[in-house]
């Protein structure tokens, strides 16, 4: 789905390398920076370009600059900037612009004169672009670079406090711009990668991603922020932000006139470049985890010619804090993205372990990258398991993760659009991977328990996007080189592929005690041949994945068997087509294997839908089939998708909201219960189903 926040109307990429592959020293700029004739009682003037946000209909740039003091003009998109018809001081893109293409050709076309403008003692502002993800700012100068990212924000720290764009700003717990309503948000399309400009602002107190950037041209600025702060009113003049979100975009414009006054008169503040911080390291991430191994996972960040190998010394957790180090080296796979994975073996079932990676070769200010996890229970003895799960994940700071750890998950599974990638180049796959993984709470998460992952729509391509999308190979590709599950879909030639290399599709099982859980892949192959179940229909699983499900599911002796895909198992009931009553052929298929091969222990679940359902759809394999629907852990829902069903037990229009599942073989009579919780700790509905409710009749003996 994308009605989440995450998808704009105009998505545009590239431009990343081209922008900073250049000198990290100082520009060597072409612009004199000679002052212009001006007198200081002349008044500023504003060529503005906005339009009306077309999802909350609010817009005010020209308002709040009238409001400042400048004197207000339409930006004449038939001249250079240089030759506007009345002399301007400041030319200023307001929130959104990007959704009209006057915005990208004019910048386009007029680089060069948006550079002379600047060099005249003027400004540039230009604010948030949404959907920009990956894409350069097009004017900017050579040597100076800002690259906008699909992360949004809810908060925005002062960096440079004594600057005049920030010092008279309110400040409530360190943050500025409080209070503001929702939609917007406060922040859209980040800039994450610049060189040669100043951080003014930015949406983490570390300074890091900025939300004001600053670069010096001449004697004129360049502005360049992802604030939504001029989006105060709709177009008839009522306010959309409370009277203090009111207050702090008035007074943000109000120093934005003093500024522009300053570079006019050439007693504006030099500008400090700030560095980019070094690559940030990504991870570790706990990946598939047996009784007896572990796949330990990380991107460390520092050059890989350099720093090739790397050890991970790890160690069972004894009371005592004594537990002997081992230790195994692995190397940075560059052809995964310069990442790792480090096998550890020879562990005990149930058995909480501590491990450390660091470079073989010693390295000074390097931070370890430490974590820790419990192996899996051994499936013939009596055992509880706590699993998390769900889909339709932010890539901002989000406190659901701290909550799944609360709660006292021992492992999770991401069922999908985790995270959302929206487009069909690797790198920028790549970087949205990077962007999630690295959120503070989930960078906790992944390092403290097992994490395996199947894939949906967004993460696959976009919305409601199946296996006929031609550019789906890298998208897989960035997520072999993000996961560390057991294996990785097939081979071209049908074999189950163990290793992360080209492949097709993305489906793997594992068993986690009491729980199996197979992560079906029905993205990859729908719509590419006809169907094994109805050849006059297309597939959705494929004839491979198929019979591995059915091989899968035949030797499976778990007690629960939790078959999982992305998209739900019934009827969105909307146009879209990336459900199961699509391929119900299929489905049903799937189902009477169930029934025919009496196979105990099975429900169904799914996410994708921004709403959390449980359904009963009765005894349709021979017991009680349940389906679990978890979704969204962003803040987005769809309550238009809560469609009524018979088959409707549960549901909740609700966002962050995960699923634990918790499956106890201690008690006489095994039970698993599904629970929905969102990230308050408030328990939504809950599920809980006997061994013989799901169709067991007999156990194996048990070891005591």
């Amino acid at each position: 789905m994308s009605d989440n926040g995450l998808g704009r109307r105009r998505i545009l990429t590239g431009g990343v390398a081209a922008a900073l592959t250049v000198s990290t020293a100082t520009p060597a700029f072409a612009a004199t920076g000679e002052p212009r004739a001006v007198t200081d009682d002349t008044p500023l003037r504003a060529a503005v370009l906005e339009f009306e946000d077309p999802w909350t209909k609010a817009l005010g740039l020209a308002e709040l600059l009238r409001q400042a003091g400048f004197d207000v003009v339409s930006l004449d998109l038939s001249l250079p900037a240089t030759e506007q018809p009345q002399p301007v001081d400041l030319i200023a893109f307001g929130t959104f612009t990007n959704n009209s293409d006057d915005y990208l050709d004019y910048v386009a076309d007029q680089a060069d004169s948006l550079r002379q403008f600047v060099a005249d003692h003027r400004v540039v502002l230009d604010m948030a672009q949404s959907d920009q993800y990956g894409a350069a700012v097009a004017y900017l100068p050579s040597g100076m670079a800002a690259v906008r990212t699909d992360a949004d924000y809810d908060t925005i720290h002062p960096v440079a406090a004594g600057h005049p764009l920030v010092q008279g700003l309110r400040v409530s717990n360190g943050r500025l711009f409080t209070g503001r309503n929702a939609s917007p948000r406060v922040s859209y399309e980040t800039v994450q990668e610049w060189r040669s400009m100043q951080v003014l602002m930015a949406c983490a107190a570390n300074g890091f991603p900025p939300a004001l950037l600053e670069g010096q041209f001449g004697a004129g600025r360049f502005l360049v922020t992802s604030l939504t702060i001029d989006k105060i009113r709709n177009s008839t003049g009522t306010a959309t932000q409370p009277p203090p979100a009111v207050a702090d975009s008035q007074a943000f414009f109000t120093a934005l006139h003093g500024y522009v006054t300053s570079v006019r008169s050439g007693t504006a503040p030099a500008v400090t470049p700030t560095p980019m911080p070094p690559e940030q390291p990504v991870g570790p991430m706990v990946g598939h985890t047996d009784t007896d191994s572990a796949l330990i996972w990380a991107r460390p960040g520092l050059d890989p010619a350099a720093h090739a190998r790397w050890n991970c010394a790890y160690r069972e957790r004894k009371k005592n804090g004594k537990g002997k180090w081992h230790t195994v080296t692995a190397r940075i796979d560059t052809d995964n993205d310069n990442t790792l994975i480090a096998p550890l073996r020879g562990l005990k079932p149930d058995t909480p372990y501590d491990f450390s990676l660091t470079p073989a070769k010693e390295t000074a200010g390097f931070t370890p990258m430490t974590g820790s996890f419990t192996t899996s229970p051994d499936p013939d003895r009596p055992a509880v398991v706590t699993m998390g799960m769900g889909s339709c994940a932010p890539s901002v700071p989000e406190a659901v993760w701290t909550k799944i750890m609360e709660e006292g998950c021992d492992s999770f599974v991401m069922l999908g659009d985790t995270p959302y990638i929206d487009s069909s180049d690797l790198k920028v796959a790549r970087q949205k991977h990077r962007t999630f993984l690295v959120q503070p709470e989930i960078s906790q998460m992944i390092s403290s328990m097992p994490i395996w992952a199947t894939w949906d729509d967004h993460d696959f391509g976009g919305n409601d996007f199946h296996g006929d999308y031609k550019s789906k190979r890298q998208n897989r590709t960035a997520f072999v080189n993000y996961r560390a599950n057991p294996t990785y879909g097939q081979t071209a030639d049908g074999k189950i592929l163990r290793r992360r290399t080209d492949g097709e599709g993305v489906y793997t099982s594992f068993r986690r005690g009491p729980i199996e859980v197979f992560l079906l892949d029905p993205r990859w192959f729908s719509r590419t041949a006809p169907s094994w179940a109805d050849p006059s229909q297309v597939t959705c699983l494929g004839t491979v994945q198929w019979d591995w499900l059915r091989r899968e599911l035949r030797k499976s002796t778990a007690p629960f068997k939790a078959i999982a895909t992305g998209m739900i198992w019934d009827d969105k009931q909307n146009s879209e087509k990336d459900d199961w009553g699509t391929y119900s052929y299929e489905r049903d298929a799937i189902f009477d294997f169930i029934a025919t091969e009496k196979i105990p222990g099975c429900f169904l679940l799914g996410g994708d839908i921004h709403v959390s359902r449980a359904l009963n759809y009765g005894p349709r394999i021979g017991y009680d089939l349940w389906q679990y629907i978890v979704s969204p852990l962003h803040d987005s829902t769809i309550p238009s998708l809560n469609v009524p069903s018979p088959y409707l037990v549960h549901s909740a229009v609700e966002p962050h909201v995960f699923l634990k599942l918790v499956a106890d073989t201690t008690l006489s009579m095994p039970t698993l219960t599904a629970t929905w919780i969102n990230r308050d700790g408030e328990r939504l509905f809950e599920v809980t189903r006997t061994a013989h409710d799901l169709g067991h009749t007999a156990y194996p003996r048990r070891r005591p």
